[in-house]
């Protein structure tokens, strides 16, 4: 996990190095740049994998290629043999991205898995820039006359080039040469209509092969994120998702002998739903866990580092921004990377609009749910890499494996339907029945901002500091927060970076 700057044509190198400099949060062990031709590329590391020996930029044999990569390669195990072992010199995952593209090129993007943005001088002395599928790994780019910039965050850009900022599209790649091309969809076009299964689907019925599916699917994916040469934990919040994981992980580790405990963090303020059900998670996995108790005023003095951390002003975001970036400030004195329980909802069908009348159709809901995986890079998906990143911890997303997305999704929508005796994700919860205690594993949700506690203390802050009045809600907290993001981003245009227009109230 790492920040990226490149840059291509008239490179500016003063500016190229202003701009990573500004990014040094995401990775504050090791720092590299190049400069071949008219292309610049720089790298911020946070050492996870080999940290002795995964120096960016990678150097291709060949002495000319070069690549940098914020992410994880979470397949690079299977790609060293297929690719011949003999070609490898380093532990780092980056190396199976850069001999992959050594030799199949732009096609081999297609055999990455995992979350990444990635630039790449070939051995022509030609950029290739491009990100993941779904976007786990944020990367803009602005284009101007005689040069192309990119770069990990917002902050990273010069005042003068803000206005020109954009969100480069997941699932893409560019060239000088080709432009801006796909290579991967987030949701696999197969799957995006519901998918009729041979006779009908009942909600709250089904058998123990689906069941045993998503149940090893979901494995599988943890585990491959429990990759790591350092120290892995779970941000356990309480939730059902990740208590999941939190329960998935903590097997492995017992099973692959690690010398201690897997640790867990919680964060809430005193007596707050998700801290005491943490709790009861934690003692029964047998976790070594770990608590941050949040007072109002801890909540209130976070909010404009929250803002300016995660480069978004969203009311939801923002409120559960808070306690994660407090908790990512704790947790990264002790590890160096942590799970989370992201994607569950979107695939499953947790969100209550997903079940308020009038109810949905099958079809209906199907499509809201590609909607919003669709739509994770403007949203949840910045939050939880923003409020790590700022303190040099890298947060891995298992629900958000390919695989995980790909089952999810092909399950006929009828079986994420609510109904009597029938709960939202009623699927999840019976394929890990015996993994959680029973009254965890059948806890409702609540939103992350509700159960911490942080909506209640955030509005009742904003109320005191005159930012907002207790009676106008959402819209008005949010044209508060929206005036710290402005105040800290002046000049980016928010539909073109965040996928979003500015609130109304201001």
């Amino acid at each position: 996990m790492c920040g990226i700057v490149a840059a291509v044509g008239e490179v500016d190198v003063p500016l190229c190095r202003e701009m990573l400099a500004r990014i040094a949060h995401r990775g504050p062990d090791d720092t590299g740049e190049t400069h071949r031709g008219d292309v610049w590329l720089g790298h911020q590391r946070l050492s996870i994998m080999d940290p002795p020996g995964g120096h960016q930029p990678l150097v291709g044999p060949d002495g000319r290629s070069r690549l940098v990569v914020n992410g994880e390669i979470y397949n690079q195990f299977h790609l060293r043999e297929e690719l011949g072992p003999e070609r490898f010199t380093t532990g780092s995952d980056s190396e199976a991205a850069l001999h992959v593209l050594l030799v199949d090129g732009p096609a081999g993007l297609t055999r990455l898995r995992g979350m990444f943005t990635l630039a790449h001088i070939d051995e022509t002395g030609s950029l290739l820039v491009a990100r993941d599928a779904l976007g786990v790994k944020p990367l803009y780019w602005a284009r101007k006359d005689g040069c192309v910039l990119f770069a990990s965050e917002l902050r990273a850009f010069d005042p003068a080039d803000r206005p020109l900022v954009e969100s480069f599209p997941p699932g893409c790649c560019w060239t000088r040469q080709g432009g801006l091309v796909r290579f991967a969809d987030a949701v696999p076009p197969r799957v995006r209509p519901a998918r009729r299964p041979q006779g009908s689907a009942t909600p709250g019925r089904w058998d123990e092969t689906l069941l045993k599916a998503v149940r090893e699917t979901i494995v599988s994916a943890v585990e491959d994120r429990m990759m790591s040469d350092v120290g892995v934990g779970v941000f356990l919040s309480g939730g059902l998702d990740s208590a999941i994981v939190t329960a998935v992980a903590a097997e492995y580790a017992r099973r692959h002998g690690h010398r201690r405990p897997l640790p867990t963090f919680a964060v809430g303020t005193p007596g707050s739903p998700d801290l005491l059900a943490a709790r009861v998670v934690a003692e029964y996995l047998g976790t070594e866990h770990h608590e941050v108790v949040m007072s109002p005023e801890d909540a209130v003095a976070a909010l404009p580092r929250t803002v300016r951390a995660i480069e978004h002003f969203d009311v939801h975001l923002v409120r559960s921004a808070v306690p994660n970036l407090l908790l990512a400030e704790y947790a990264s004195k002790r590890v160096r990377v942590v799970l989370t329980g992201e994607g569950a909802d979107e695939l499953f069908a947790g969100y209550p609009d997903c079940h308020r009348e009038p109810f949905l159709s099958p079809e209906a809901l199907q499509a809201r749910l590609v909607s919003i995986v669709e739509g994770l890079q403007w949203e949840n998906l910045q939050r939880c890499d923003r409020t790590t990143m700022a303190y040099g911890l890298e947060a891995r997303v298992p629900f958000l494996d390919r695989d995980v997305i790909e089952l999810a999704l092909s399950i006929p929508p009828e079986h994420k339907m609510i109904g009597p005796g029938i709960e939202e994700k009623k699927l999840l919860r019976d394929a890990f029945t015996g993994w959680l205690p029973e009254e965890m594993l059948r806890r409702g949700k609540l939103q992350f901002g509700h159960g911490s506690g942080a909506k209640d203390v955030l509005t009742a802050g904003l109320t005191a500091a005159g930012l907002a009045q207790t009676a106008t809600g959402d819209a008005e907290e949010e044209a508060a927060f929206y005036a710290l993001w402005r105040a800290e981003f002046p000049g980016v245009d928010p539909v073109r970076t965040l996928g979003r227009s500015a609130p109304l109230a201001q």
